[in-house]
């Protein structure tokens, strides 16, 4: 019994020897296992921060792209955001052998308006006169501001014909805008010009084209007032 008991003893001193020796206690263990875990969460949580500052920062970009090709006061397309888009549609008419027809048109009197009224006047006035275009125009066709008192549109599927009377209706609906200002009542109106768009187009030649048109037409409009 003696023996037993003194085996049974060995034994037991020898684990807890091997333990100390060449293990951790099961505390010790847990402890660090415990610590994983939380540089794990700490890590994962990490990674949903920089995922989530990351996708801010793409919004940010393309709010920053958008805004670099929108005319801010108008919030339609400015001259760089036509141009992009005028050439995709010709790589498209090119593609598909579609077409399409590119209207330049130039407002009259607006700078006398700012002139005698304000810029603020004239802001009114060009607002006024994109919200004429818009209605005169189909959802998939595009109005832009070139720049001043410039802008373009950019018609699919017109003949040359369809096109010129498109481009006077255009005038005609600007010419019968009127405005008052301090008591006077104002009114405005613009010549436009035409260029055809076709599978051997190319962007800035077509708009080339239009302007020069939209010049001789300005020119025509002074002769018959």
């Amino acid at each position: 019994m003696r023996k037993k008991t003194r085996t049974t003893a060995s034994r037991l001193a020898k684990r807890r020897k091997a333990g100390a020796v060449g293990g951790k206690p099961a505390r010790q263990r847990a402890s660090s296992s415990t610590r994983r875990s939380a540089a794990s969460g700490e890590a994962k949580a990490e990674i949903r921060r920089l995922k989530s500052e990351l996708k801010r920062a793409l919004s940010h970009i393309e709010e920053l792209k958008a805004s670099a090709n929108t005319d801010f006061l108008l919030e339609i397309p400015n001259r760089r955001g036509f141009e992009r888009l005028l050439n995709r549609a010709i790589s498209y008419i090119q593609r598909y052998r579609a077409g399409g027809a590119l209207i330049v048109l130039d407002v009259d009197r607006l700078k006398p308006i700012n002139d005698a009224f304000g810029h603020a006047a004239g802001d009114q006035v060009l607002k006024a006169i994109v919200a004429v275009l818009s209605r005169q125009i189909r959802s998939s066709d595009v109005v832009g501001r070139l720049g001043g008192d410039e802008f373009a549109l950019l018609l699919w599927n017109l003949t040359e014909t369809d096109a010129h009377a498109k481009a006077a209706s255009l005038e005609q609906a600007i010419d019968g805008l009127s405005f008052l200002f301090d008591g006077k009542t104002v009114t405005t109106g613009a010549s436009a010009g035409v260029a055809i768009l076709g599978p051997h187009s190319e962007a800035g030649r077509s708009l080339e084209e239009a302007d020069c048109a939209m010049y001789v037409r300005k020119a025509q409009r002074r002769h018959e007032a």
